[in-house]
């Protein structure tokens, strides 16, 4: 009972990583990689840690001692996340109202569902216990998630949290390539680019200075949410750095 056996990993199990942001116990670590193993992902990153992993990180692994192995150790999100197409954050910490800018989530199934049977690997990163993802954090991330919780009490315990997005990704994913997907998510350079030419026109708009952030912020989030195809993205690069020459030209 609960041992490792040998099998073949889930078809997306390369299509998904695991990043742990500033986590502050061992032991969370440990029970982060038994519960990604448990729904065939293997990929972990860690930001803010080096070394060998402690007795208590390998303990509480159990047989998923490969994910620690295999894991990577890095300085920051930006570095954990260089390869993916996605970077979806997780929070939370959930604000209503009209006004609202930051966190608009969308729910654990609803990712898998849109984004079964197709390539780019897709980074769901998770922030330290207790206070979670900072907003600036929240900023480097394309789309957010959240874990629909009772709101008297509803930050979950960090590997929990992973191991119910693990469990969505396992039970809502497709392996089969559904017609018109193009067969692949955005490059992550194109993914750069795109993020980079929306700061640009955002800086350079004719708009008031405070207006700025919540403007980018409010077209990033429009963008990825509708997951567009990497010939869409392009199409929106040039429309949007047309518009930047020009608020460029009447400088």
């Amino acid at each position: 009972m609960g041992d490792r056996r040998e099998g073949v990993l889930p078809s997306f199990s390369n299509n998904v990583c695991i990043v742990l942001v500033n986590p502050e116990h061992d032991g969370n670590i440990g029970a982060v990689a038994r519960s990604m193993l448990n729904f065939g992902i293997k990929d972990l990153r860690v930001v803010g840690r080096s070394g060998e992993w402690s007795d208590e990180t390998r303990k509480r692994a159990k047989n998923a001692q490969e994910v620690l192995d295999s894991s990577k150790k890095v300085e920051s999100i930006r570095e954990a996340c260089s390869d993916c197409s996605l970077v979806v954050g997780t929070s939370g910490k959930r604000e209503d109202g009209d006004r609202t800018s930051m966190r608009h989530f969308l729910l654990p199934e609803e990712l898998p569902e849109r984004l079964s049977g197709v390539d780019g690997k897709v980074a769901m990163v998770f922030g330290p216990e207790g206070k979670g993802l900072l907003n600036d954090e929240l900023r480097l991330c394309d789309v957010l998630v959240t874990i629909p919780t009772w709101e008297g009490y509803p930050i979950l315990n960090l590997s929990h949290a992973v191991a119910i997005l693990c469990f969505s990704w396992y039970t809502n994913s497709n392996s089969d390539i559904t017609s018109g997907t193009g067969g692949r998510l955005l490059n992550s350079r194109l993914r750069d680019q795109l993020r980079s030419e929306v700061s640009r026109f955002t800086r350079l708009m004719p708009t008031k200075e405070h207006k700025r952030q919540g403007i980018q912020e409010t077209l990033l989030r429009v963008i990825f949410r509708g997951l567009p195809k990497e010939d869409e993205v392009h199409r929106i690069i040039g429309a949007i750095s047309i518009a930047s020459d020009s608020f460029e030209d009447n400088l």
